[in-house]
């Protein structure tokens, strides 16, 4: 596959990115041909403000790094600027509510970004305002995250279709948003979770129905070896999520076998890679060995948040490359 020669199908008439679930397989794939245009832009030092004078407000309910860093070093490459707005400027629905919060925004700026814990109110803020609305995080989903994993992926394997990507863990935002996007462009993937702790069952029964559509395979695991079988990705994250603190003890007791080690990595494809969406606890859900190892591309996956996301900027501005 060479997603930069790819031609879409159709224009893009997305006006916000809130899930990924609403996108297609075209949808996605010309968000990835764009970020591999504007990554090689950059690295060539080719000026691209296609966003010239633009402005990004970023909503920050919970804290970030790559979140923040990228979004704001993206909008400066693509000509405009970015303005952060974290719970103590806004107070989202306790000082000052979300309907209100998108229209003040809308009226002064051209994008937003939001990064919090519900995911009503990142669609609360895309009905009431009127500029296009990214999801950054929620709870429920992360599909900046997913847009960037898929893109280095495809870096490092030079396909999509027809790979196995083994996700080792709790069935969190992370889980749903890689069903999502695995389903959409045939990739299978394999979610290996202790019981009780399985990705939302509603996404998982739509992403099956999706997958089985493109010839690929969605399932849910509670066994880390059998997950992790034949996969040409592995792939973690924390076991407690930002805002689950309190719990993160009793999860240790529930995770411990589904650390991802030289062991358990050994269990995929010879040439797999290594992935995690970061921060990482190291020693809890994955070993120094591993996200250190040659097959770790998790840093390589943290700076292609910076090229996913200027592609998304660009095509829910309706602009191109």
């Amino acid at each position: 596959m060479d997603l930069k020669n790819y031609t879409p199908l159709k224009k893009f008439s997305h006006k916000h990115l809130l899930t990924l679930m609403d996108y297609d397989t075209d949808d996605i794939l010309q968000v990835l041909k764009t970020a591999v245009i504007l990554k090689e832009k950059q690295k060539a030092g080719i000026p691209h403000e296609i966003l010239k004078n633009k402005k990004l407000a970023m909503v920050f309910s919970k804290m970030s790094l790559r979140t923040n860093v990228s979004f704001s070093v993206g909008i400066y490459e693509l000509g405009g600027m970015s303005i952060y707005l974290d719970d103590k400027a806004i107070g989202l629905n306790t000082r000052e509510a979300a309907k209100d919060v998108a229209r003040v925004l809308s009226h002064m700026c051209d994008l937003i970004m939001i990064r919090t814990y519900h995911q009503k109110d990142v669609e609360e803020i895309a009905e009431k305002g009127t500029v296009p609305v990214i999801n950054g995080l929620t709870d429920m989903y992360h599909p900046c995250q997913a847009l960037a994993d898929m893109l280095t992926i495809y870096e490092q394997k030079h396909q999509l279709a027809g790979l196995k990507l083994a996700f080792v863990g709790d069935g969190n935002n992370m889980a749903n948003s890689l069903m999502i996007a695995c389903s959409k462009l045939g990739m299978n993937i394999a979610i290996g979770c202790p019981k009780g702790f399985e990705p939302d069952a509603a996404i998982t029964a739509a992403t099956q129905k999706i997958a089985k559509q493109n010839g690929s395979s969605v399932e849910i695991v509670n066994d880390a070896v059998e997950a992790v079988k034949n996969a040409d990705i592995v792939y973690t994250d924390v076991w407690a999520s930002m805002g689950q603190e309190a719990q993160a003890e009793e999860k240790k007791k529930h995770f411990h076998s589904f650390q991802v080690n030289d062991e358990l990595f050994s269990k995929a494809k010879s040439d797999a890679i290594f992935l995690h969406c970061l921060p990482a606890h190291r020693g809890e859900e994955v070993t120094d060995s591993v996200i250190e190892s040659a097959s770790s591309y998790a840093f390589e996956e943290a700076e292609n948040r910076l090229h996913a996301q200027k592609a998304v900027m660009v095509l829910v501005m309706g602009q191109e490359a």
